[in-house]
């Protein structure tokens, strides 16, 4: 397996890491909002970037957690 293939997977990691807690830093922060308007607006587009985020970080860990499995049982295999 090249090893872009890793670098890749542990670039969107970190990514997904970062609008994970970009989400909840804007989450914490609507509440001190005045504006009821804007707080629903911030409120709910920061639970959509938390939930997108997090739903991305699963997925590339568990693509790595298959492809380590599989290259561990193709080592065996040898």
């Amino acid at each position: 397996m090249k090893y872009s293939w890793w670098f890749f997977q542990i670039i969107m990691i970190s990514l997904s890491i970062f609008f994970t807690t970009f989400g909840i830093y804007l989450l914490i922060g609507s509440y001190s909002i005045n504006n009821p308007f804007s707080f629903i607006m911030i409120f709910f587009s920061s639970s959509f970037i938390i939930l997108i985020s997090l739903t991305l970080l699963i997925g590339f860990i568990i693509k790595i957690v298959r492809m380590y499995k599989y290259l561990k049982k193709e080592s065996s295999l040898k």
